[in-house]
């Protein structure tokens, strides 16, 4: 069973909204005190739950998808390589970007072209962020919802590292919704371009799937670890909650197989 284009549209949309709820977290200064302690454990829930996703669900389901085709494709191990060197590329040699949590004063911490620079940097991976929704849904349900839960938990992380960027360069609100609102844009794009391009073709899905992962896999493994190591200090509670992430995968992994 797979999703059709409406439930598509809506898994993409709620994506994108979780980027602009997250720059929002930064307007009432009193929520965002309260809410600040927290991010460090979504991030760590999210973090291991995006890990399981592609360890124990998509890589598996795309090897074997490969084997039934005859024509000769990438290897998914070299693929998921190849997505998590280009976000190497993309984030850290063409567009350093601001970590989570940095200053978010009014003051010009950074120029504004630094800014845009990294808000672009972080677009090459909100937009496969939605191919990666689109392609797993390709394969069945369980696996689009499973990589849907996945791609939203780091959304309001995501959209709140935005929004800091923008507030260091000097900009305001305004900004914020702006670009936290491209960002998630892009994400719905990716939803909507593999949908329509390359969700029929097998080979496509095996070879945009990993690629993909890649990129997440470089998310959670190479953004979101270092930030909860850095932020969590030495309070083992943050890094427990990374192996929460993971159970609460198996958790809703077993429920999804048990109703679909």
């Amino acid at each position: 069973m797979k999703p059709g284009l409406f439930e598509l549209l809506l898994l993409g949309s709620l994506a994108a909204l979780g980027n602009i709820l997250g720059g929002l977290i930064l307007f009432p200064s009193e929520i965002y005190r309260k809410l600040k302690p927290f991010l460090t454990y979504i991030l760590a829930l999210s973090a291991g739950f995006m890990i399981s996703v592609i360890f124990v669900e998509i890589l598996p389901k795309v090897d074997a998808l490969r084997k039934q085709t005859d024509e000769i494709t990438f290897s998914p191990m070299v693929l998921l390589l190849a997505g998590y060197m280009a976000t190497q590329f993309f984030e850290h040699t063409i567009a350093p970007h601001f970590h989570l949590g940095e200053e978010v004063t009014g003051e010009n911490l950074i120029s504004t072209k630094t800014a845009y620079t990294a808000i672009a940097g972080l677009t090459v991976h909100t937009f496969f962020d939605g191919v990666s929704i689109s392609a797993a849904s390709a394969l069945d349900y369980k696996a689009g919802l499973l990589v849907f839960i996945a791609v939203f938990m780091h959304k309001i992380p995501e959209g709140f590292t935005v929004a800091s960027i923008v507030l260091a360069a000097g900009k305001s609100h305004r900004e914020i919704l702006i670009f936290t609102g491209i960002i998630g844009l892009t994400t719905f794009l990716g939803v909507i371009t593999f949908s329509f391009l390359g969700s029929e073709n097998v080979n496509s899905i095996s070879l945009a799937l990993p690629f993909a992962s890649g990129i997440t896999l470089y998310v959670a493994a190479s953004d979101l670890i270092p930030e909860i190591n850095h932020h969590g200090g030495k309070n083992p509670m943050v890094s427990l909650a990374v192996f929460a992430g993971v159970g609460m995968f198996f958790m809703l992994h077993a429920l999804l197989h048990s109703i679909l």
